[in-house]
């Protein structure tokens, strides 16, 4: 249990990398830990326990990509006058999965907003370098294992990313390049 409350959040967002929703996501999640159980005896110690699940969950998000790109999701034939709200803001009991966020707090986190805006705006790879190095914290090494890159496409990858987030934070704030 320490490993599925340790690791679980960073799977998630590292699923959502590959997915469209976080509902995908946690499928995705859900997925890779069963495939962790059923593959556990079979892990030789090549790489650190981390770094194993986490292309586990690379893996299994990317073959999950491929099949959800070629399905229109329901959402997709919604009309503007829809007043409809997005399934995936509910939890399981039909509440609020978190409540809205005080206006200070909106306020706050505009520059939050710009950069996570800036990094869904990515090329794939690039979202997921900048994520695992930058939000996650993870190691160089780690990187590259899991997302299968070599040293040198990881640090360029990871330069134009944050190239591209500065560039969008500095137009934000208006400062000059």
């Amino acid at each position: 249990m320490e490993l599925v409350t340790a690791y679980t959040p960073g799977m998630r967002r590292l699923a959502l990398s590959f997915v469209r929703t976080p509902a995908v996501a946690d499928d995705v999640v859900s997925e890779a830990w069963l495939a962790v159980l059923r593959g556990l005896d079979r892990f030789e110690g090549r790489s650190s326990l981390k770094t194993w699940i986490y292309r586990i969950v690379a893996n299994i998000a990317r073959t999950r990509a491929v099949r959800e790109a070629r399905s229109t999701p329901f959402s997709a034939f919604a009309t503007p006058d829809d007043p409809s709200v997005d399934p995936d803001r509910f939890a399981h009991d039909g509440a609020w999965d978190s409540p809205l966020e005080p206006w200070r707090a909106i306020l706050d986190s505009e520059a939050r907003a710009v950069i996570e805006a800036a990094i869904a705006t990515l090329p794939e790879q690039q979202r997921q370098v900048i994520e695992l190095r930058d939000i996650e914290g993870w190691s160089s090494e780690e990187v590259r294992n899991v997302l299968e890159l070599s040293e040198t496409n990881q640090r360029v990858l990871l330069h134009r990313a944050r190239s591209k987030v500065r560039a969008a934070l500095e137009a934000y704030l208006g400062a000059e390049r």
